[in-house]
């Protein structure tokens, strides 16, 4: 009787080379292909478009109540029949099992009590029953543990939420005041730590819990046994770093949901940066926070003609009719598998402070499969963003990856085949890149369990796999992905990070013993088109798994940060999100526990963004889990500060798409007598989370910004701008020889919401 396997379901061309004209002959390879789906696209107004989708998310929600894996009672329905329809005679280790089984899918519901009850009687059963191996009894015995620590969480941190909860290590505003759960649970995690070898994974993952137990029982270190405690120096960072403070529930920026994406950007054009939030809960809404400008946010979901939007892993913003108004990509039905066939939505903005769902519009709409990545870039050089969609083939369900064309009417179509970017894999990131220094943008697919691959761009409309030759097909077991310049010299680097690690793996790292698990990479650019692997070099080593993931630059000094919102659908897997601070591009170093940053909850969508226009980025996390039961609340941390200057750079594309994706920035800084450039890539950073496409430039102790270069892929040429103002938010418009400074005064965050956003999740 394997119990552990039942606690889940399912288990170099020169810059400055001419560009040709647009390439076409692989379009009209596909003319049928495209005239049926403008067609069909035509054959759709707006306002059709949006009602369609509306009606078909309520089908699949519908559809959903039992066959979902993660959310769906269809499992819990068949074990309480099973159980009911078990014959008095039936093996008592048959009756464990259903009791088990059952106390598992109740506690992924979020029926703790129940659980309790049932895992309570598995346990009972136990006595006298002497054939039952080892490790069936201690896994009774941690999902007893767990699931009382989980009820623990859900009366003090979903129930009555503050700041402090579930940061790690564990302050006295943290403290759990409704003890119950940790009380009750420590027993159990000290009976698997009594029965189990000190080898064991599942030791470590009970010493782990058992440690965050008595800390929300304000009872760390002195009351943990000693043979079983993580010492205290283990929650220390490798350097001093301010603490940061969540200012989400203060602002009704709280909302507590499933898993779900986030975008920071200005979506109704008044230069302030407004919050789109998703939950991949089925009959989740869409929610859309706007910025007052002073301090306030107000929630305009209805207003926006949102209401009826359901569900989402991520999002991912961009202009992609070149009209102006900034649009939204809503990513559907990952990790679901067959069940997973949700339709995605485009979002067109009016302009009018209202969208509306183009995606049938727009010939998106005709095929439905599981993903939450994608990624927007003018792949061919036309002036018009395309988009790649990396859907999730598994064992049981195809489904290839697409790219969609845009033709420069608001239609789109898929291409991929042709382009030979159609991968049959479990993509779980892409990323836009031109790593070579061609012009071109280059495409990276991130796969979970399959090499990861590196399409470099052809020119003519296709792309070749480069990976393997170029040595960046790890980590196997791979989710985020981005690039970025952590280094400053001038070439596109690449991070891929590990989803591989667990709490035994996080146990064993903060004990000191060596860890085996596979780790992420941080590829170097040569600037000749080639990579290194410089992780160990840059300290990035340790295990993590994260998810939602995002970089920017959070003490200005003109190098990037990053910041990793970690976790695993099982509930047991309490990690630190972690923090990542960059040391002059030589190192990185962990600061996640002197910067207040550790939460302990499942990291999603991850924003870098200066909400309050004060000169620092502040960081927004999505929060919550897959299961119907691991909801929680979002946050939003404040930076502090550090009192160096900054630089805003706003680029608006004419020639180029209108969102300037892709547009390279330098910046060339006078620091102590000395010069330095930095570089930034626009962009809304790694592959799960929207940072906004204004991009912020740390400038250190600068005294001044000698000039700003800005280099547009499409023509080729630059724009150079002699000595800019620092600290200011300036709009760069392609072709036009002056700049804008925007007047935008900066705020504090209001200390109270008149509403806070509202604690349930949909049943």
């Amino acid at each position: 009787m394997d119990l552990k396997s039942l606690s889940k379901p399912g288990g170099s061309s020169p810059r400055n080379a001419d560009i040709p004209q647009p390439f076409m002959p692989y379009v009209l390879s596909f003319l049928f292909l495209f005239t049926i789906s403008a067609s069909y696209a035509a054959s759709l107004s707006q306002e059709e478009s949006h009602r369609k989708m509306v009606a078909l998310l309520q089908e699949v929600r519908a559809q959903n109540l039992d066959e979902n894996p993660y959310q769906g009672e269809g499992q819990l329905r068949q074990l309480e029949d099973q159980l009911q329809a078990l014959p008095d005679s039936a093996p008592v280790q048959d009756r464990i099992s259903l009791y088990f089984r059952l106390g598992i899918a109740e506690l992924f519901l979020g029926q703790e009590r129940r659980a309790l009850d049932h895992l309570a009687a598995a346990e009972k059963m136990l006595a006298g029953q002497h054939s039952v191996p080892a490790q069936v009894v201690n896994e009774i015995h941690f999902r007893l543990g767990l699931a009382w620590l989980r009820l623990g969480e859900t009366q003090n941190c979903v129930l009555n939420p503050n700041a402090e909860h579930c940061i790690l290590p564990i302050r006295p505003g943290g403290f759990h005041t409704l003890p119950e759960g940790s009380r009750q649970a420590i027993p159990y995690f000290q009976a698997v730590l009594d029965n189990t070898a000190a080898e064991e994974r599942l030791r470590l993952s009970a010493r782990w819990l058992l440690n965050i137990a008595y800390m929300t029982l304000g009872q760390y270190p002195e009351g943990v046994p000693p043979a079983h405690r993580i010492p205290p120096q283990a929650f220390e960072s490798q350097a001093a770093f301010p603490r940061w403070v969540n200012v989400a529930p203060a602002l009704g920026l709280d909302t507590f949901s499933l898993s779900g994406g986030a975008v920071a950007d200005d979506f109704d054009g008044d230069g302030y940066l407004d919050f789109f939030v998703s939950t991949s809960d089925l009959a989740g809404q869409l929610r859309f926070f706007r910025n007052g400008g002073d301090g306030t946010f107000a929630e305009r979901t209805e207003e926006a003609n949102l209401n009826g939007l359901l569900g989402g892993l991520n999002l991912v913003q961009a202009d992609y009719d070149n009209d102006g108004h900034l649009d939204l990509l809503v990513l559907r039905g990952a990790w679901f598998g067959e069940h997973g066939q949700h339709p995605n939505s485009l979002l067109r903005n009016a302009g009018n402070g209202t969208f509306f769902d183009a995606t049938f519009a727009a010939g998106l709409g005709q095929d439905h499969y599981p993903t939450q990545t994608a990624a927007w870039a003018d792949y061919d050089l036309d002036g018009d963003l395309d988009l790649y969609i990396g859907n999730e083939t598994t064992d049981t369900f195809v489904a290839p990856g697409q790219l969609f064309h845009n033709q420069g009417d608001g239609t789109f179509a898929d291409v991929a085949p042709t382009a030979g970017v159609d991968q049959y894999a479990h993509a779980k990131a892409v990323v836009w890149g031109d790593y070579d220094g061609d012009r071109w943008p280059d495409l990276y697919v991130s796969n979970l369990g399959q090499p990861n691959r590196l399409y470099r761009n052809q020119g003519d409309g296709t792309f070749t796999d480069v990976a393997p030759t170029l040595g960046v097909v790890s980590p196997r077991a791979s989710f985020p992905a981005w690039f970025w310049d952590f280094d400053n010299d001038g070439y596109l680097d690449l991070f891929v990070a590990a989803y591989a690690a667990t709490i035994a793996d996080i146990a064993a790292a903060h004990l000191g013993h060596s860890v085996s698990v596979e780790q992420a990479r941080l590829y170097r650019g040569d600037g000749q088109g080639g990579f290194a692997d410089v992780s160990q070099d840059r300290h990035l080593a340790q295990p993590t798994k994260p998810m939602g993931a995002n970089f920017g630059d959070l003490d200005h000094d003109g190098f990037l940060d990053f910041y990793l919102g970690t976790g695993d659908t099982d509930y047991a897997e309490l990690m630190p999100n972690v923090l990542y601070w960059n040391q002059a591009g030589q190192r990185f170093v962990d600061v996640t526990f002197a910067s207040g940053l550790g939460h302990l909850q499942k990291g999603h969508g991850v924003v870098f963004a200066d909400v309050d226009h004060d000169g620092d980025v502040d960081i927004f996390e999505q929060m919550g889990g897959a299961y119907r039961g691991d909801g929680f609340a979002d946050v939003l941390y404040e930076n502090p500060g550090f009192g160096h200057g900054w630089l805003a750079v706003e680029v608006v594309g004419v020639e180029s798409n209108r969102s300037g994706i892709g547009t390279q920035l330098r910046v060339d800084v006078v620091e102590g007598g000395q010069r330095r450039s930095l570089y930034r890539w626009v962009g809304s950073g790694g592959s799960f989370g929207g940072n906004p496409l204004r991009q912020y430039v740390g400038l250190g102790s600068a005294e001044r910004v000698a000039q700003l270069v800005v280099f547009w892929p499409k023509s080729g040429r630059e724009q150079v701008f002699a000595e800019v103002p620092v600290n200011s938010i300036i709009r760069v418009t392609e072709g036009r020889e002056q700049l804008e400074t925007l007047a935008l005064p900066s705020f504090k965050f209001a200390v109270e919401h008149p509403k806070r956003a509202e604690h349930h999740l949909h049943k």
